[in-house]
């Protein structure tokens, strides 16, 4: 069984309030960063620990908070991106309801590290009741002298600020997030400038998955050297992932980096197999954007090599037999599931969320969810699916955000591993339709 780092308190009774996560350990972090070390010492401890961004791109987080401008008598944040709306992840709602002082120590530690007086936690408008929850946290954290003027004694100030969207998944990016959290619609910037150099309000500004700075407490406390030490190889320490789909327990598990996918899926101690003792037929294991692998390259590379959950070996082989780890939000399909519907659901979303800020992306997906439309509900032909391939040709890399590479992949991946699967779709359409039951609501424009 993994180690927890994060989560391991998360059933204790009462944890969510304040005395009770004090009387598990919490806030020695914030003790020993202000008492015992500098900012600049609290970052390489997080430089040292490997720690990747968690929230799906992967980014060393040392390095990134190392980008950080530094003018003088100018402001700097730090921004908790909680906004959480890739389908197939939960974990950082997961980590904010049953562990809320968690984040915001882990908040405190890195804004103190980043020299960020006044931080914010932006969070998805749907998680309304997590807000109360954070809310209330908050309030216990200034009570006992964790947030505001001269915490613990050390000179150091913070404020803290949670802030709700307005449930658009676009604002999971970080610049769109920083243009909502100004007021203003949701739109990515061009970049460069990047959010370390100009960010929130024109300042110098991080922004972190919740995952992210939650990690920053062990790390702090135990040191960067033992956290690197969890895992393997650059995928070091823990990681949450949401399980989903057709898995005899499904749920939040918090595990070494390293683990073999086999394990994660059949093992007693995590999801235990594929439920109704049905066969194992393909797995997105990062979230929806990611790209789906059919089950023969589920457990197993291309070259044969258990496949493990880490970010080098669920990417191997690039996207002709890999995937990625993404955000961890890890969506299993037995035998009996449509990848040609599913992968239509998955168009819709992205069709829908679509800012319009630019062309490809734009009419891209609404094309990619129309043309899938036909082919889910037997009006469509074979030529339907080299368009789809051109389609997606036309999108990726093509955007000033990644939602359009987010919404093109799923759909080339689903055609390059299950090809007959969309052409049985047009052969036979009336077998096709018998089977895919509970069909839902037609396109935007049908």
């Amino acid at each position: 069984m993994s180690r927890k780092l994060l989560i391991e308190h998360a059933e204790v009774p009462g944890i969510a309030s304040y005395e009770t996560y004090r009387k598990h350990g919490g806030y020695a972090s914030v003790e020993k960063a202000l008492k015992t070390m500098s900012p600049d010492e609290v970052v390489e401890e997080v430089k040292k620990s490997g720690l990747r961004g968690r929230g799906g791109a992967g980014f060393p987080t040392g390095m990134k908070w190392s980008f950080l401008a530094k003018p003088e008598g100018v402001e700097r944040h730090l921004v908790c991106n909680a906004d959480e709306s890739e389908p197939g992840t939960f974990k950082d709602r997961y980590l904010m309801e049953k562990l809320p002082h968690l984040l915001i120590e882990g908040m405190i530690t890195s804004s103190y590290a980043l020299g960020a007086r006044r931080s914010y936690i932006y969070i998805r408008g749907e998680f309304m009741y997590v807000l109360r929850i954070l809310e209330k946290a908050i309030a216990e954290a200034y009570a006992n002298g964790m947030l505001g003027k001269n915490i613990l004694g050390s000179g150091y100030d913070l404020d803290l600020v949670v802030t709700p969207g307005g449930g658009a998944y676009i604002c999971g990016e970080e610049t769109a997030l920083l243009e909502s959290l100004e007021g203003k619609r949701g739109n990515p910037r061009m970049k460069p400038p990047f959010p370390a150099v100009k960010g929130l309000w024109g300042n110098p500004t991080v922004v972190n998955n919740v995952e992210s700075i939650a990690a920053v407490v062990p790390i702090v406390n135990e040191g960067g050297e033992a956290y690197a030490k969890i895992g393997i190889e650059r995928s070091t320490g823990t990681k949450l992932i949401s399980a989903s789909g057709n898995l005899v327990r499904p749920g939040v598990y918090e595990i070494e980096l390293g683990l073999s996918v086999e394990e994660f899926i059949y093992g007693d101690n995590y999801c235990r197999g594929i439920a109704n003792g049905k066969k194992l037929k393909a797995c997105i294991p990062g979230g929806s954007s990611v790209p789906i692998l059919p089950h023969y390259l589920v457990t197993k590379t291309a070259a044969g090599t258990d496949r493990l959950m880490t970010y080098e070996s669920l990417a191997d082989g690039g996207f002709a037999s890999g995937s990625m780890l993404g955000s961890g939000g890890f969506i299993v399909f037995d035998e009996d599931q449509c990848i040609v519907r599913n992968t239509w659901n998955f168009a819709r979303f992205y069709a829908h969320e679509s800012c319009g800020q630019c062309s490809p992306c734009r009419e891209g997906t609404g094309w990619m969810e129309k043309v899938l439309y036909r082919l889910e509900h037997g009006t469509g032909t074979l030529e339907d699916i080299s368009l789809l391939e051109e389609i997606n040709k036309k999108i990726e890399g093509n955007t000033i955000c990644p939602l359009g590479d987010a919404a093109a992949w799923p759909v080339a991946a689903a055609i390059r591993h299950f090809r007959d699967e969309f052409e049985w779709h047009v052969k036979s359409p009336q077998e096709a339709q018998t089977r895919n039951y509970g069909l839902i609501q037609a396109p935007l424009e049908a």
